[in-house]
């Protein structure tokens, strides 16, 4: 396990040196690894930096609400509004890995974006180590790794937690007094709703998988998963009232582990799981089943895509 405060008191004088005279923004997703990354340049460098949260249309349901008003104490924070942005480049794309690297790619432009506003020429990003081992492993491209374009436009990437695991940087969190919010908030992928959607991402998809995950951490709360969500998976028949549908297939999974390298699926009473199901169903007409995913890591992934 990491020594926090051994740790915090190398890596802001690391970024600090890094980043120099320039200014930087740092991409912020309101997960624990990119508002670690943020505390810690935040206190490195000051208001060399400036904050930037992408709403892509991929994220959790009430995610850039709570990003307003967790981070409000950074006064430079700029919210981009891309929503229409990350879709379009994204009709069409069904195969997973260019799924991530269309939404890299994106997110890199956003940046640069803002970057040129702010006359910033480094970027901050909270890549892990899991991030890492995977990408470099060609297991799955992350979207701030093996996903990022071959030309971008900054003079340096800084990753102040780039080698540290999910669990390590939780303890980063409490050390830096970040909300509980932040420091004990279950995963979410950085391509967001995107890697939980398999084949083509549609608006329609989308929001079935934003109700449907907003359900399973609202009820799978008590089981304290390390992770839990729903996907999408493709469409079957059902019945609502007196007619036949064709509707959404939706996968809950629900995890445990310690960092995500490995991971195995929670055992959930048959009455959770049924309470699932009817509120996933109930509130979407467009649902027509959903199943359980009981199935480790390895073999499966913790997301879908």
């Amino acid at each position: 396990m990491v020594d926090t405060d051994e740790f915090i008191d190398e890596a802001v004088p690391e970024v600090r040196e890094q980043v120099g005279d320039e200014n930087a923004i740092i991409a912020l997703s309101g997960g624990v690894d990119s508002s670690v990354a943020a505390a810690l340049a935040y206190e490195a460098i000051g208001d060399q930096l400036t904050p930037v949260y992408v709403d892509t249309g991929l994220m959790r349901k009430g995610e850039t609400d709570q990003i307003r008003e967790t981070f409000s104490f950074m006064e430079s924070l700029e919210i981009v509004e891309a929503q229409d942005r990350f879709l379009d480049a994204l009709a069409g794309v069904t195969d997973p890995e260019e799924k991530r690297k269309v939404i890299g790619e994106q997110f890199i432009r956003e940046f640069e974006t803002v970057a040129r506003e702010t006359d910033a020429s480094m970027l901050v990003q909270g890549t892990i180590y899991p991030d890492r081992i995977e990408s470099e492993g060609n297991i799955k491209s992350h979207h701030n790794v093996g996903g990022l374009p071959d030309v971008v436009d900054f003079d340096g990437i800084v990753e102040p937690v780039r080698d540290l695991y999910k669990d390590e940087v939780r303890e980063v969190a409490r050390a830096l007094d970040l909300e509980s919010v932040v420091a004990e908030r279950m995963p979410f992928p950085g391509p967001g709703l995107a890697v939980r959607i398999v084949g083509e991402v549609t608006r329609e998809k989308v929001e079935v998988a934003r109700e449907a995950t907003h359900v399973v951490e609202e009820e799978l709360a008590e089981y304290d998963p390390w992770q839990a969500f729903a996907a999408v998976l493709g469409k079957a028949t059902g019945v609502k009232g007196d007619n036949r549908v064709h509707g959404w297939v939706v996968a809950v999974r629900s995890v445990e582990s310690r960092d995500g390298m490995t991971a195995r699926a929670q055992e959930l009473d048959w009455e959770t799981l049924q309470r699932v199901q009817s509120r996933i169903t109930g509130e979407n007409e467009n649902v027509a089943r959903v199943v359980y995913d009981v199935t480790h890591k390895p073999p499966a992934t913790i997301e879908y895509e």
